[in-house]
């Protein structure tokens, strides 16, 4: 058991809050995010359980949030004690490597042996004390050198999350569960994902990045010099009056590119990608059937039912109904189903077609329906 009696030396956490979640539509919008929203019925958003993870890893002082422009009061609000100083505001989307980057390269100008670890903004973790002995861990393997990621033992041939392929211990006395890197897998379909399973070496890939900031950047530089030298251009501007200026003229232009593709694919080809097994309860809710099972423990008769002021009646139903209009939702022998009832829009789909929300939501982009957006 891992028990912090302070935060860790050098390291800062960064929060990038960014992504619509556009297979939660139309819970989640460009004005309301996966992460501004209490999912799992815990009274606090996704956001806000991200925070409370990291605090006794860094220290309050120590956490930087990525987001964007729009998204800045709410997070506030929900971070009353997220310092100025730590909060980067992006003028539009430019994807993980400029959101993560822009953070490093801010970080190592203020503190050049700083390590940092990057935690999206939008994953539940029940087990906070597995979480914390994983990023201890893997924490050690960067000061050793390696850039290192999170990743999580399989309970289930999921075809939801990508794969880390992974091979033989690295012998880092303060990281004995860090093993390296041999490559990443897209999400399989489920014959590989059982395989995948029965192997016993491929973990889930939970997005999780810690490195020492030079270490990450001098990656990122190997594989996107372009995209470096606008970073570090508005890192050197970044706490002068110059910003503003500097933003305008160089975020705009910035390759939008995910860091998987960035730092981590090149790392593990390079043998320099640590991965820590992480043996704590992960889920990144990336539709309503992961909203389902977080609150059926398992069970399929359970009817998940959030949203203040929820007026349901079921009967011989099972799935999850979001309500946000106030109207009264009646459900008679369905089973697996998902209702999402919204003041302007209203979903019905299942737990097996939930991955297909966001074909619906790339229909309506392409019919202009941006007011439901």
């Amino acid at each position: 058991m891992t028990r912090l009696s302070r935060p860790l030396d050098r390291f800062y956490s960064i929060i990038p809050a960014g992504g619509i979640g556009s297979r939660l539509w139309p819970l989640s919008r460009a004005d309301a995010p996966k992460f501004l929203h209490d999912l799992t019925g815990s009274g606090s958003t996704l956001l806000r359980g991200t925070w409370d993870r990291l605090v006794p890893l860094s220290g309050p002082d120590r956490i930087m949030v990525v987001t964007g422009r729009a998204h800045r009061a709410a997070v506030e609000a929900q971070l009353p004690e997220l310092a100025d100083l730590n909060v980067v505001l992006e003028s539009e989307p430019k994807d993980s490597s400029a959101a993560i980057g822009l953070a490093a390269a801010i970080l190592v100008r203020r503190e050049p042996d700083v390590i940092v670890g990057s935690f999206a903004a939008d994953h539940v973790i029940g087990d906070v004390r597995g979480f914390k002995r994983a990023v201890v861990e893997a924490v050690a393997a960067a000061e050793a050198g390696y850039i290192a990621t999170i990743g999580i033992t399989p309970t289930e041939p999921a075809i939801g999350f990508g794969y880390i392929h992974c091979s033989g211990t690295l012998g880092i006395e303060a990281a004995p569960g860090a093993v390296r890197v041999d490559s990443f897998v897209e999400k399989p379909d489920l014959e590989t994902a059982q395989r995948y399973l029965d192997d016993g070496n491929y973990l889930w890939n939970g997005g999780m990045f810690i490195s020492r900031a030079d270490v990450l950047l001098k990656q990122l530089g190997e594989t996107e010099p372009e995209l470096l030298a606008g970073l570090t251009a508005l890192a050197e501007a970044w706490d002068t009056p110059r910003r503003g200026a500097v933003v305008d003229r160089v975020w705009p232009g910035l390759k939008k590119i995910a860091i998987d593709y960035t730092v981590a694919e090149p790392a593990a080809r390079a043998g320099r990608l640590a991965v820590v097994p992480g043996d704590f309860d992960w889920d990144d809710v990336g539709d309503f059937a992961a909203i389902a099972k977080l609150h059926a423990g398992g069970r399929k008769s359970d009817l998940a039912i959030l949203g203040e002021n929820a007026r349901v009646l079921a009967d011989a139903s099972s799935g999850v109904v979001i309500a946000q209009s106030g109207r009264l939702i009646s459900l008679i022998g369905v089973t697996d189903i998902v209702v999402v009832d919204t003041p302007d829009a209203l979903l019905v789909t299942t737990s097996a077609n939930a991955q297909r929300v966001k074909a619906v939501v790339d229909a309506l982009k392409l019919s202009g329906r941006n007011d439901v957006l």
